[in-house]
């Protein structure tokens, strides 16, 4: 199959990626707002790690929901 050019795709193909990559961009920089403002004992794994995934890796939105929902510790309750 021949790749398909921007000026080739639909209107509503051009709007669901312009849209998909805006809350892609959106949910990595709350993310990465949300680690950069958390102490490391509140968050599952290694800042470092997770700061590289989030800036480097390739995924969709995958990976700033997975930190989002289960890279951030729960605060101890004193």
């Amino acid at each position: 199959m021949a790749k398909k050019k921007w000026r080739d795709l639909s209107t509503a193909q051009r709007a669901a990626i312009v849209v998909g990559a805006a809350v892609d961009a959106g949910l990595r920089v709350w993310a990465l707002g949300d680690l950069a403002g958390r102490a490391p004992s509140e968050v599952n794994g290694p800042k470092w790690l997770w700061a590289t995934g989030l800036s480097v890796v390739n995924s969709a939105g995958v990976l700033p929901a997975a930190y989002l929902l289960t890279g951030r510790a729960e605060p101890d309750r004193a």
